[in-house]
């Protein structure tokens, strides 16, 4: 009888916590705000009640309190308070933290709304479009009315690169939504996916076709991801996610929350170049891989994408860019950028299609490295790039210039020269007795 009536209260202890209604530890001003939000926003008290935050006595009140000054503090209810949680806010908790976060490539998101993609977005697009499109990942510079509220052109946001009223960058909630702050959700890949997928950043789409997507789907229930470690290799060992590579502990190494820690190149520019400190963050990375995989494994696809990235590099990202530079400098193309049909070309073929062959060799995704990738970005090369730099040329009365473009570019380069000159036939006998010997076939 005893044994029940213990087993009743704590079940009862437990409902009630679910509900917000049990207030152990909490400060009064905390107790006073779920005592009005459990009635008006129940599902926002829900997903507090009994998190992390809860069982440490982290309350609405300890997270949104503001100082009297703060741009953004406003009066509610006899508090003051600030919408925005930002990290410099979590911060005071979490100082490691938010330090590798502000020091992270996510910090910096924003800063791509002053490049030519903010351009395409604010010009070919407008200002509906961006800021419930480029400004949802990247993050809204926020803005703050007169009475401490927030604009709402601006406001509601959530993006990566944030810039918050009281100056720091990011938000920690982009990656552990409101209001529940979970490590668990945090770790699996489809929190990624809400920026980290489409036509120039598929990763999601890429994870999802490699092996690693494969086994997550089927393994993901036994991952552990609620494990207050995560090590891979340990705590789990099916599949890794996009946080087990990028951000999670190994044997080796603790958590980070600087997302480039462990990148050796950068797979987004026109033309890849090697990180800043590249052999240190490529060990890193590697350590994460050797958590199941043999060291010749990995030193094998390392080299394999290292050649990867070379060729896409000198094959057609270096000359794209070389040749579009020159009819820039020669005045067959004005330098303002998407007012010629090759701006277009250009900006597509190493911004989609140059981008989804590197993160496709990157992450194990052969689909993306090839028919969505060099398929496409030598496609844009030979049949839009080279014929449209044709045309410029000769409607701008230059032909001879186009000629050394192609002396230089396709004739002068034995990989590009079947371009003018046909598919090489010793070339052709070698791949199709490759063929007949590995297929045992005839090919035609």
């Amino acid at each position: 009888m005893k044994r029940s009536l213990v087993v009743l209260v704590a079940a009862i202890a437990a409902l009630l916590m679910f509900q917000g209604l049990a207030f152990a530890d909490r400060s009064k001003e905390t107790k006073r705000c779920v005592a009005c939000h459990k009635a008006k926003m129940p599902g926002l008290v829900k997903q507090w009640a009994g998190s992390e935050h809860d069982k440490e006595g982290v309350g609405c009140y300890e997270c949104h309190k503001a100082e009297k000054g703060d741009v953004d503090a406003w009066k509610h209810n006899g508090f003051l308070i600030a919408v925005i949680v930002s990290p410099r806010d979590c911060g005071q908790c979490h100082a490691e933290e938010t330090a590798q976060q502000e020091a992270s490539h996510h910090a910096k998101a924003g800063d791509i709304l002053n490049t030519k993609d903010g351009m395409l977005g604010q010009t070919v697009g407008g200002e509906p479009a961006v800021a419930v499109s480029c400004r949802q990942c990247h993050g809204s510079i926020v803005k703050v009315n007169k009475d401490g509220t927030l604009d709402p052109t601006t406001w509601p946001n959530t993006g990566i690169g944030r810039v918050n009223p009281d100056g720091s960058k990011g938000t920690c909630s982009a990656c552990h939504t409101r209001h529940r702050f979970s490590k668990e959700q945090a770790r699996k890949p489809e929190n990624c996916g809400k920026c980290h997928l489409g036509p120039d950043h598929p990763q999601k789409e890429v994870y999802e076709e490699s092996k690693h997507g494969i086994l997550y789907r089927a393994y993901g229930d036994q991952m552990n991801m609620d494990s207050d470690k995560w090590v891979a290799g340990v705590d789990y060992y099916d599949a890794p996610t996009c946080a087990s590579c990028h951000m999670s502990a190994s044997r080796g190494q603790a958590v980070t929350h600087d997302v480039g820690d462990r990148l050796s190149w950068n797979l987004r520019a026109p033309v890849s170049t090697r990180t800043k400190n590249s052999a240190k963050k490529l060990k890193a990375m590697k350590d994460v891989c050797s958590s199941c995989h043999a060291n010749n494994f990995v030193e094998g696809f390392y080299a394999q994408l290292d050649n990867f990235v070379e060729f896409y590099n000198s094959k057609f990202a270096i000359p794209a860019k070389e040749i579009r530079s020159l009819l820039i400098k020669e005045g067959v193309l004005t330098k303002a950028n998407f007012d010629d049909k090759i701006d277009w070309i250009y900006w597509e073929l190493w911004h989609h299609e140059g981008r989804r062959a590197r993160h496709g060799a990157a992450m194990s995704g052969p689909d993306y490295a090839w028919w969505h990738g060099i398929y496409d970005v030598a496609k844009a090369f030979y049949n839009e790039l080279l014929p449209e730099a044709k045309e410029a040329c000769e409607k701008a009365g230059k032909p001879e210039l186009y000629d050394k473009i192609i002396a230089k570019y396709i004739d002068g380069r034995p990989e590009h020269q079947w371009y003018t000159r046909g598919f090489d036939p010793e070339k052709m006998k070698e791949v199709k007795k490759y063929y007949q010997d590995r297929y045992n076939q005839k090919v035609e």
